[in-house]
């Protein structure tokens, strides 16, 4: 059974860092894309992060050089290191994998990825 659990979610100030991680199981860890995406209610959900098989990564516009996407193998999580948060990023943040070869310089977008978390809330007061 494929599984993506997130945590580290929560409640922030704007300015504030926090760290979200999301355990994968139940896929090859090493042949799989992974990506993190933002929604919020009545919207499309956002492409934020990705990372590929090997550490090539890729950033919306809106969070490049504010967040970082990073993966632990031995661990089988992906990370997502965000800084400075603004109002603007609060979401339900969901990590979600795919074991299709993707080569953009933005992160893929939802329906790249076969497999989906059930997301962990944040929520950034200015």
């Amino acid at each position: 059974e494929v599984r993506l659990a997130e945590s580290g979610g929560g409640s922030v100030q704007a300015g504030d860092s926090l760290t979200l991680s999301c355990k994968v199981s139940g896929v090859d860890f090493y042949s799989v894309s992974l990506g993190w995406f933002r929604q919020v209610p009545g919207e499309e959900r956002v492409e934020v992060a990705s990372i590929d098989l090997g550490t090539i990564t890729s950033y919306a516009n809106s969070v490049r050089g504010r967040f970082t996407v990073s993966k632990d193998t031995r661990k089988r999580t992906v990370y997502l290191h965000m800084t400075d948060l603004r109002p603007e990023d609060t979401g339900l943040y969901s990590c979600a994998a795919s074991y299709s070869v993707y080569a953009g310089v933005t992160p893929p977008p939802a329906g790249f990825f076969e497999y989906w978390g059930q997301g962990t809330q944040v929520t950034v007061s200015s």
